[in-house]
């Protein structure tokens, strides 16, 4: 998985900071394409993060949307190799029958 983020989503971030909130999602669409380009590739992340972007007005509901990724889980994990002990868990994946919702760690 990618861990690429671009610097104008990190500079946008930033300076949201200063201003109030205004986005119609949750997560807001600029975590959202934060998250989809740390767990996707560069392309699949920036055409999903603009079609998000362009959904968020008065037009559309908003609401509780999270990213969904294709994603094959690997066949094993083994704990008792030391490099897997302990291992920090950012993103949780949900399967939701068809792909996997990302929902970010609150630890």
């Amino acid at each position: 998985m990618s861990k690429k983020v671009p610097k104008a989503l990190k500079w946008y971030q930033y300076i949201s900071k200063l201003t109030p909130a205004s986005c119609r999602y949750y997560p807001t669409c600029s975590e959202y394409a934060k998250w989809l380009y740390e767990n996707t590739n560069f392309a699949t992340a920036t055409v999903k993060s603009a079609i998000r972007i362009a959904t968020c007005n008065q037009l559309f509901p908003g609401g509780i949307d999270y990213p969904k990724i294709e994603y094959k889980p690997p066949l094993k994990l083994c704990l008792k190799n030391s490099r897997y002990k302990n291992i920090k868990i950012q993103y949780w994946l949900i399967f939701n029958g068809k792909n996997y919702s990302i929902i970010k760690s609150f630890d």
